[in-house]
């Protein structure tokens, strides 16, 4: 952060693993009616949220988190740069919005962490020797499949 931002007050801020954190400002919530579990309920109240989190616009997470967060994301990630999280599990507003910010804490804290690197290796001899003997013996299954030496009756 560059000095003329303002800090977020410690209540809007939602921690996420560490000294990672996003604001109440990032989030944006809407009430749509759920399929599921409610009985007639379901019918005339609007329990289910639809979460978004503007993963582009946010300024508390470095661009590697982000990047990653976005891979993890996957179809959930709009053009926009848009996480969005449909929860309508339960049959309350409060506990489907804990719910969709449970997993996008989850989904932050998965892209924190860092993908360890691959380190080149050789096939062993043992290996070696196995693909040579699984060739050689579906060669001679095709070797087999062809024309007898013409002793036919």
């Amino acid at each position: 952060m560059s000095g003329d931002e303002e800090e977020p007050a410690p209540s809007s801020r939602i921690p996420v693993i560490g000294r990672l954190y996003i604001t109440r400002d990032d989030l944006n919530e809407e009430f749509i009616r759920a399929s599921g579990p409610g009985g007639q309920n379901v019918n005339k109240v609007s329990t289910a949220v639809q979460l978004r989190f503007n993963l582009w616009a946010n300024q508390t997470l470095p661009q590697d988190v982000k990047s990653r967060a976005a891979k993890i994301a996957g179809s959930r990630l709009t053009q926009y740069g848009e996480i969005i999280l449909q929860a309508d599990r339960h049959r309350t507003r409060e506990r489907n919005r804990d719910d969709a910010l449970a997993r996008l804490i989850d989904l932050l804290k998965r892209a924190t962490e860092k993908p360890k690197p691959r380190k080149a290796t050789k096939p062993t001899l043992g290996s070696k020797r196995r693909r040579l003997d699984a060739k050689k013996q579906r060669g001679q299954v095709k070797k087999l499949r062809g024309r007898s030496s013409g002793f036919e009756d």
